[in-house]
């Protein structure tokens, strides 16, 4: 039996990661989470009362020294090929939520794009349509 977690599990972690890396969860940051859970169809099936149970599980793994390190390895290992840039493009949303992608939030999506093998082309691609998705007047 796998200590795996879900593919669902993880791309909660992705965003939880990246809303945490600043150590401070925005509104907006928060409200994203629950857009993706409610509108990304690999979320079809999910029971949205548990949102908040995963979430707390990675806050409380990100608490240690080695909290992102192991929160990387959960989601690498929890993520089929296939699910990979869905994971990254719900963490990229989650990071243009509140209209600011800080330094912290960059270096975190950096190593979740390196650690899920996200080619740098892709990866511009899933930020500029999160960016245009985003932007107001």
């Amino acid at each position: 039996m796998s200590d795996a977690i879900s593919h669902q599990t993880a791309i909660i972690y992705a965003m939880v990661l990246v809303s945490a890396s600043d150590a401070k969860m925005t509104d907006s940051e928060l409200l994203t989470i629950g857009d993706v859970i409610t509108h990304f169809p690999v979320f079809r099936d999910f029971p949205r009362d548990r949102l908040m149970i995963v979430a707390e599980e990675c806050a409380a793994i990100l608490v240690d020294p080695e909290g992102l390190d192991a929160v990387l390895g959960l989601i690498e290992e929890g993520l089929p090929d296939k699910l990979r840039e869905t994971a990254y493009a719900a963490a990229v949303e989650v990071a243009a939520a509140d209209e600011v992608v800080n330094q912290e939030e960059l270096r975190v999506l950096e190593r979740l794009r390196h650690r899920l093998g996200i080619e740098r082309l892709f990866a511009g691609a899933i930020e500029r349509s999160a960016r245009a998705r985003h932007m107001i007047l």
